[in-house]
């Protein structure tokens, strides 16, 4: 049994679709981030980075003790190498499929997440930064629109390089993007939104509104407050 640690962000939509579509049985964690549970001293234990999601397998591959991982897309690894689906063996294939998950993790991730804060979250407009990741999420729409022109996913067979890209696909109107400008990518799209597997993992929960007191553990920490959120927050209980 694994038990993953989640709040319905698209990083930990990425697990949950992982762990349907490798049929593993899973507990889900819930982790309120926006009340500052990920500071928690005994989720930091195995979750360093203070982010969801996380996964604690208690019967990894070979026994042992249980195995802790943060990170989604190490997490997706995990789940493949567990399952032995989703990530090819035969080396060509199996890089293929792993330079488009780091593509993901490296690349759109993190640009679409700048667009969405600076788009509909941050508490000042400024343009020069909506405009610089609504354009950069437009050139990665671009790249990938392109890779799947003639191919029916990213890296051959469905594999976990189209479960860690797809969640970021689905805020795409917050990114400042439209589908119709993308044909490739919207047919990829809605052939994913289709799978049985990804429906479960959606019916898990949908991201919420943060609200100003979920400002606090959200954004604006440093390498000095970070560890102190926590213990301010169950001071003041």
């Amino acid at each position: 049994m694994l038990d993953l640690y989640f709040y319905p962000s698209p990083n930990a939509l990425k697990a949950v679709i992982g762990l349907e579509e490798c049929a593993l049985p899973y507990t889900l964690q819930p982790v309120n981030i926006l009340r500052g549970e990920q500071f928690a001293a005994a989720f930091l234990a195995f979750s360093p980075n203070n982010k969801v999601p996380a996964i604690v397998d208690h019967d990894p591959l070979g026994g042992g003790a249980p195995v802790a991982v943060f990170e989604s897309g190490a997490i997706l690894v995990y789940l493949a190498e567990k399952a032995g689906r989703f990530l090819p063996i035969d080396p060509p294939q199996r890089f293929d499929c792993l330079q488009w998950l780091f593509w993901q993790v490296g690349g759109l991730g993190p640009m679409a997440g700048q667009a969405h804060h600076f788009r509909a979250f941050a508490a000042e407009v400024v343009p020069y930064a909506i405009r610089r990741y609504t354009n950069e999420c437009n050139r990665l729409y671009g790249v990938l629109d392109r890779r799947l022109a003639g191919r029916d996913y990213v890296a051959g067979d469905y594999s976990i390089a189209d479960m860690a890209i797809w969640p970021w696909i689905v805020p795409h109107q917050r990114q400042g993007q439209s589908l119709d400008d993308f044909p490739n990518i919207a047919r990829w799209f809605a052939a994913i939104c289709a799978r049985p597997a990804v429906e479960r993992a959606y019916a898990r929960g949908q991201e919420r509104q943060a609200d100003a007191e979920a400002y606090k553990y959200l954004y604006g920490q440093t390498a000095q407050t970070a560890p102190t959120v926590q213990r301010a927050k169950e001071t003041r209980r």
